[in-house]
């Protein structure tokens, strides 16, 4: 037996006993298991060191590196975030409906966890005890794939994890992560029906395009980020001065900073050389259409490949545009259907935005970079979903339920 199919097995063992938690035992586990982590931030940060000096040595650019990195004040921050999830109302056996029927028949239609989660993700650690403590807050088991860039920390903090389990009601084996750095681990995932009811890959277009096209099992469909902020002609220069540079520096390896601003072309005509020597300070390198090349010296030419790719990285598209129009028709054409963003002051502009726009979060004068499952009162969240069924935007506790029937009679029978 392959080590991806004992570990999903291992898993699968637990899943009665998860689903009949309270809703204390499992808070318990979880402030056991961000107590560990704050004591064991030592060793979980030398294993970190054995990632990032490969990295390094292989070549990895500093905002991939900056995702990996673990210290003191982040493993703090991962543990806060197990804390967090203590305190969410627990959504297990929530009564989301209650129908009474003619003939006596009494049903309600309760939250029930999925069953096994399997999280596909790739270089950020932190991901680990995200993904761990929401599937296990859900009284769901977890089987964990991350990126062999992180493998090291990865180790630790599942080890530092199941020993903290040890001491709480949920069973260790809940919790797997497959140490196997190679694609086959990864294709074995995605045919293990059976074994495995739900599939969330987290990570580049690439990782997420080759478990949609390739899995079996059922898939949670979280997104790429090519995200836009269009600064309309009425925008206060101020304000978007502020949000593009938030949504495209305040952390660019994220999935939720911009990739391409849009700029009507009124607006760049008295403010663009601005934004850009703000984004030239941070350094931003800038690539631009024609028009934007023209007005920023020092600005590349963007191809339609660079509109088409998310950089994660201290690069930004810019194109100048007529108008409303064609700034849909571009986001249209590039977006990833993540989080899009308006800069507008005319109310029109900014509710015609919001309606057409097909994404899974939509702004109108606020950076992108709150798509977040924290900044939308979530807690920590398993991802951000840009697919429409089951759940889409950010993943808090409720998307890693499903619902069942429970109906009650008194010896009726269908005629």
């Amino acid at each position: 037996m392959s080590e991806v199919v004992n570990k999903a097995a291992l898993a699968k063992e637990t899943a009665s006993v998860l689903a009949s938690l309270s809703t204390g035992q499992k808070n318990e586990a979880l402030l056991i298991m961000a107590e560990a982590l704050i004591r064991e931030a030592p060793a979980i940060i030398a294993a970190n060191s054995e990632d990032l000096e490969r990295g390094r040595l292989g070549g990895t650019p500093e905002s991939m590196l900056d995702r990996l990195a673990l210290d003191v004040g982040r493993i703090t921050s991962i543990a806060e975030g197990l804390r967090q999830i203590a305190e969410l109302p627990d959504p297990i056996g929530d009564n989301l409906e209650t129908i009474e029927r003619p003939n006596g028949l009494f049903i309600e239609k309760i939250r029930v966890p999925l069953g096994v989660i399997g999280i596909i993700y790739e270089a950020r650690p932190n991901v680990t005890v995200d993904a761990a403590g929401l599937c296990l807050k859900t009284g769901n088991a977890v089987v964990l794939r991350g990126g062999s860039s992180a493998l090291s920390s990865n180790r630790k903090i599942i080890e530092v994890l199941h020993r903290a389990l040890t001491e709480t009601a949920i069973p260790s084996q809940a919790l797997q992560l497959i140490e196997d750095p190679n694609r086959s681990s990864v294709d074995e995932m995605l045919k293990l029906n059976g074994l495995l009811d739900v599939i969330i890959p987290r990570g580049g277009s690439a990782l997420i395009q080759n478990v949609v096209l390739n899995a079996t099992v059922p898939v949670i469909e979280t997104g790429a980020g090519i995200c836009h902020t269009y600064l309309d002609a009425s925008a206060d220069p101020e304000m978007s001065l502020s949000i593009s540079l938030n949504a495209k520096a305040q952390r660019p390896s994220v999935c939720n900073s911009m990739e391409t601003l849009l700029v009507h072309r009124d607006f760049a005509a008295e403010h663009l050389l601005a934004v850009a020597e703000a984004f030239r300070e941070i350094p931003v390198e800038l690539r631009g259409c024609p028009e934007t090349v023209a007005r920023i010296p020092w600005a590349l030419p963007a191809s339609k490949e660079d509109f088409a790719t998310e950089y994660n990285d201290y690069i930004l598209n810019i194109k100048v545009v007529g108008g409303l129009d064609e700034a849909l028709q571009h986001i249209a054409e590039f977006s990833t259907r993540h989080s899009e963003c308006i800069v507008t002051a005319d109310a029109g502009n900014a509710e015609r935005f919001l309606q057409e726009v097909d994404a899974a979060a939509v702004y109108h004068n606020a950076s992108t970079r709150f798509t977040d499952g924290f900044e939308f009162g979530f807690g920590a969240e398993i991802g951000i979903s840009t697919q429409k069924l089951h759940a889409r935007g950010p993943m808090g506790l409720p998307a890693l339920t499903s619902t069942k029937y429970k109906i009650h009679g008194s010896g009726q029978i269908r005629g």
